[in-house]
């Protein structure tokens, strides 16, 4: 950090915009194997809340990935930097009043942890997308998993790179066993009531 910066107040707080939007702003991070289904649960639950008039932002492994976080490779180096990247835009957003949903696979426990220390444990909802590899596998929406067994991807979580599974996560839902509505509906209800403003 820059010895020759200092920290800017503005005349809008977080509480400003929140009662302005009439909702909580916080973060909702989906972890899971590639596959599991985080995006398309991240897609849906924006929508429901979208529904209910609620300002709400999605950010997305391979967007920022095309985008901002463009210069960092698949190492667990580059891996860490990118969800490090990611904590500290969702702790901008949630200060913005907006309700934040990121889907990363963020395979390790020490990763997640250093991201609810960066968005303060209590504005980050840790939800564990729980599919199994086969299950994930056999799905291969990306074809990505096909590549990584014939070892054209390297350092592919749940190939050849660990997925450590979350050890207290926040919500826990199985798509294997519950439909995306059936899943995001579940959610829903859980945030709703969570961050009820009433």
């Amino acid at each position: 950090m820059s010895e020759n910066t200092i920290k800017q107040i503005y005349s809008l707080s977080r509480e400003n915009r929140e009662n302005k939007y009439g909702h909580s702003s916080y973060l909702v991070w989906f972890t899971g194997l590639s596959g599991s289904g985080k995006s398309t649960l991240a897609n849906a639950l924006e929508k429901k809340l979208f529904q209910q008039e609620k300002h709400t932002y999605v950010l997305d492994g391979d967007n920022i990935r095309q985008g901002i976080n463009r210069d960092l490779d698949f190492s667990e180096k580059g891996r860490s930097e990118n969800l490090r990247r990611i904590a500290e835009i969702s702790k901008l957003f949630i200060d913005a009043g907006i309700i934040t949903l990121a889907a990363f696979i963020s395979p390790l426990e020490k990763d997640r942890e250093r991201i609810k220390e960066i968005v303060g444990n209590k504005n980050i909802v840790e939800v564990y997308v729980e599919t199994s590899l086969q299950t994930c596998e056999k799905r291969d929406v990306k074809g990505l998993y096909k590549k990584a067994r014939k070892g054209e991807i390297h350092n592919f979580t749940g190939i050849d790179s660990p997925y450590q599974t979350p050890k207290n996560p926040d919500f826990v839902i199985n798509t294997e066993e519950n439909t995306i509505e059936e899943a995001t509906q579940k959610l829903l209800t859980y945030l709703n009531k969570k961050f009820s403003t009433s």
